[in-house]
């Protein structure tokens, strides 16, 4: 639609967590929804080269592309916004950004240069937020730009877009800043001086804020848009009200209420339309009306912090909206389940989702989860290491190998039902090695997958290093659980179900990651509708007892 694509930078000020990566998805859904090719890519200040080898308590989940780029949970937001998948060049963290520089130091290609912040990490930056850009592929590019002004690790960004925003002219750059405006219960006000002072520290590095976006807990007065317009140097249209929703997919009307998108495009120079948001708000009247509820079991070790498995969570809003049904998640810590509160802790459940992970702590928790599930028939959904401890509990409690395990628990189990893959057994850097990315998987007939997804090949997305192994495969076929899903190429286990059973599914890949509003996942819209009916017939049963 345009002929020089356009860049829209999104900073944020006061404090983190105030909800950057939603309202830059938002902002790209209502211009994607104007007909604008839209993308948006994260810059990351931390010096890791990708979260890859982050715990999840310190940031989320790892959030995985097509392309195995590991990368930050905000892209999940992009993709489950737009539709459209995002890649390695989406996400950019200081860390690849130096170790670039670094490689080029030492090919010799700076010709005996001092490699200095400036221009040479500054140049690399604005070298990999132009990548989208000059593809060719698309309109307008969204960066955001993690952390918040004033963080030394976000210097080299904000000189970086200081200097795009000269490179590029007039109506081809503009900057979002995103800040807080308190309210203080003792005094009965919103505080604007935080947004000032964020503004100001803006400015100092060169940056002048076009736009402000204002979290609130309380609606702004006119003055007090007046008087932020007047302190911070943008006109009074410019300064947009977010205020706490209910649920993040509710953002984008608020956005459109607020006129963001249209401020965005006239100072873009570009022309403003009314978004087509039919399918959006179909989905949102769904999510927010359902018919019935279910409520589901995740059983992990992270989830104290929702951020841990939000694709999940996000994957279970989509899926309850498909089947008009509130999806009620219940958090249930693996590590405090034991063969004595098992039946406590889940026997009131509809459905169980095992969730992925690492390490072996919480592990035995997991196996007397799926033991329960199995026997008293409740759907299940194992992902990923989910998947892996349905295989060995089946092992132990149905084929009778007591001392089956993983090789990642116990190297040396004499049953090794679940091995570290054989691509896996020269790796020794832990970061960016493991199978990661899009990967093929083949489906049987006449199984769960192959009815849910409608067809005989899928693509799905991996995070591991171990898997099925199968030299065990025969005998576990033979005792009933059966490998539905293999790759083609490597005849990899991808899937594993039990056709005796109500509903259980175990995989090896990570559905959640492609599950989006527009496309809510198969599996998980196949689970819940199992969890709904499993319900029905458990309060038939019930009545009929009375």
């Amino acid at each position: 639609m345009t002929t020089t694509t356009k860049y829209i930078f999104v900073t944020g000020g006061v404090t983190s967590s105030l909800g950057k990566g939603i309202i830059a998805a938002s902002l790209a859904k209502l211009l994607q929804a104007q007909g604008y090719k839209t993308t948006i890519q994260k810059l990351d200040p931390y010096i890791n080269v990708d979260p890859g080898t982050l715990n999840p308590y310190e940031h989320g989940e790892c959030y995985v592309t097509d392309d195995g780029a590991e990368t930050d949970l905000d892209l999940g937001h992009y993709e489950r916004f737009l539709n459209v998948p995002t890649s390695q060049s989406n996400n950019v963290t200081t860390g690849r950004i130096y170790q670039s520089v670094i490689e080029k130091e030492r090919r010799g290609e700076f010709l005996g240069k001092t490699v200095q912040v400036i221009p040479h990490i500054t140049d690399e930056i604005k070298n990999r937020v132009q990548i989208l850009g000059k593809s060719g592929d698309y309109d307008i590019v969204i960066t955001e730009i993690g952390g918040t002004v004033g963080d030394i690790e976000s210097l080299p960004y904000i000189e970086a877009v200081r200097q795009l925003k000269w490179d590029l002219g007039e109506h081809n750059a503009i900057v979002i800043h995103l800040t807080l405006v308190p309210y203080l219960s003792a005094a009965g006000e919103l505080k604007t001086k935080p947004t000032q002072h964020s503004v100001k520290t803006l400015m100092e590095s060169g940056v002048m804020a076009d736009i402000l976006v204002c979290r609130t807990e309380h609606e702004l007065p006119e003055e007090l848009r007046a008087k932020l317009a007047k302190f911070c140097n943008v006109r009074e249209e410019a300064v947009i009200q977010s205020i706490d929703a209910s649920t993040i997919y509710d953002v984008p009307n608020l956005m459109l209420e607020q006129g963001l998108d249209k401020v965005v495009l006239k100072k873009l120079d570009l022309k403003s339309d009314v978004p087509d948001l039919t399918q959006w708000n179909q989905f949102l009247q769904r999510h927010k009306n359902p018919k019935s509820e279910v409520t589901i079991g995740l059983i992990g070790k992270y989830v104290e912090l929702q951020d841990s498995y939000k694709s999940i969570l996000e994957a279970f809003i989509h899926a309850g909206a498909e089947n008009e049904v509130r999806v009620n998640v219940e958090p249930i810590h693996s590590e405090y389940l034991k063969k004595e509160n098992v039946a406590k802790k889940l026997g009131h459940l509809h459905g169980v989702l095992v969730a992925p992970g690492f390490g072996e702590r919480g592990i035995e928790g997991k196996i007397e989860a799926v033991k329960y599930v199995r026997e008293q028939n409740i759907p299940f959904f194992g992902i990923c290491l989910g998947m892996q401890m349905a295989v060995i509990e089946y092992s132990r409690n149905v084929l009778g190998l007591k001392d089956a395990n993983s090789t990642e628990m116990n190297e040396k189990t004499p049953n090794p039902v679940i091995d570290l893959m054989e691509s896996q057994k020269t790796v020794t850097d832990k970061g960016g090695t493991m199978r990661l990315g899009a990967w093929d998987c083949k489906l049987t007939d006449g199984s769960i997958a192959k009815q849910v997804y409608k067809t005989d090949a899928i693509k799905e997305r991996h995070r591991h290093r171990f898997e099925f192994n199968n030299n065990y495969k025969k005998q576990i076929e033979a005792a009933g659980m059966v490998a539905t899903g293999l790759n083609p190429d490597t005849n990899l286990v991808e899937i594993v179900e039990i056709p005796s059973h109500n509903w259980f599914v175990g995989v090896q890949y990570h559905p959640e990651y492609k599950s989006t509003v527009a496309n809510p996942h198969p599996l998980f819209v196949a689970f819940v509708k199992a969890a709904q009916n499993f319900k029905k017939d458990k309060n038939s049963v019930s009545m009929a007892q009375n």
